[in-house]
């Protein structure tokens, strides 16, 4: 008997690599992609939701419902880091498409889910490509949420690695680290993709190439949005590829096996200059005190990644379209 595709929702502030992390989404027959909620981070979350939009246009999947999602950090911060320096002003390449046609639903990102998560306990994974926000937000609206969620996949961290922001932490991390902290702590199936694993999966000049030279629709679109992205790559880090930081994370949520895990605890630090640092207590020394530490609930961290099987999959799922 065939396995019913695993419903999923993404959480996403898109961002190129979100646009790739989506369309392979809408390509993998192993899920049913059942919303888009939006959050700030690549841009601001008025338009990262009308980047959801756009690309459920071009995808030709305007079945999909885009929810947007909070404009806000957990504090109410609005003073947000957006990295229009890495994606484009406009998230998307500069290419600057028309508006979508479509319209978010009334709903709150956080509201819509909490309802999905009640009403198909277990079975929806959130697939986390921003900072944490509206998850939290689920979190402390639901006192069950973490109980009704079937998994959580977060894009984020860097776990004995430097940050992409400072030498500390991560973006999305950073994002909203007290929002992390409080879906690291929450309880609920989790499992962390950082950048330590991220940045082992690499798109190559060669593979921009081969997409270029695909009649695909989907891998027309990226060649086209991909030039910000590796000028940024190139710039920062002194590489002739980009990490597939968001499709990393989505074909994890897909097939676990991509990557190995440490289990242990996970706190984010809110304040001071290690703020949005990810640290993984292992549980493997036994302590006497009682502390900010003790007695949280454990969450699964990616520690490596089969980076030729997820360069494979992107490719032969996005040429393919």
């Amino acid at each position: 008997m065939a396995l019913q595709p695993k419903k999923i929702i993404i959480d996403t502030d898109p961002g190129i690599d979100d646009a790739m992390a989506i369309f392979l989404a809408l390509r993998s027959p192993e899920i049913e992609v059942i919303a888009l909620t939006t959050i700030y981070g690549n841009v601001y979350t008025t338009l990262a939701t009308r980047n959801a939009l756009h690309l459920l246009e071009v995808a030709g999947r305007t079945d999909i419902p885009v929810v947007e999602g909070s404009h806000v950090t957990l504090t109410k911060g609005t003073k947000l880091r957006i990295a229009d320096f890495v994606h484009g002003a406009d998230g998307l390449g500069n290419q600057n498409f028309p508006p979508p046609k479509g319209k978010p639903l009334e709903d709150s990102a956080a509201a819509y889910l909490v309802q999905q998560a009640k009403e198909n306990p277990g079975k929806i994974t959130v697939v986390a490509l921003g900072p944490l926000t509206n998850i939290a937000l689920a979190v402390q609206l639901d006192p069950e949420f973490y109980k009704n969620i079937g998994q959580i996949v977060i894009l984020g961290g860097a776990f004995a690695v430097n940050g992409n922001v400072n030498p500390a932490a991560e973006a999305n991390i950073f994002g909203d680290p007290d929002a992390a902290d409080v879906v690291f702590t929450s309880g609920a199936d989790i499992l962390a993709v950082g950048i330590n694993v991220t940045h082992q999966v690499v798109l190559t000049d060669s593979d921009r190439e081969k997409l270029a030279s695909s009649n695909g629709n989907f891998a027309q679109y990226l060649n086209k949005i991909l030039d910000v992205y590796f000028s940024y790559h190139r710039e920062a880090y002194n590489t002739k590829g980009v990490y597939l930081h968001d499709p990393t994370a989505l074909l994890a949520a897909i097939d676990p096996s991509l990557v190995t895990c440490m289990e242990g605890i996970v706190r984010v630090q809110t304040n001071g200059i290690t703020r949005g640092i990810t640290i993984l207590y292992n549980k493997q020394k036994r302590f006497g005190e009682i502390t900010e530490w003790s007695n949280k609930p454990s969450v699964k961290v990616a520690v490596t990644v089969d980076a030729p099987r997820v360069v494979k999959l992107v490719m032969d799922r996005l040429m393919d379209s």
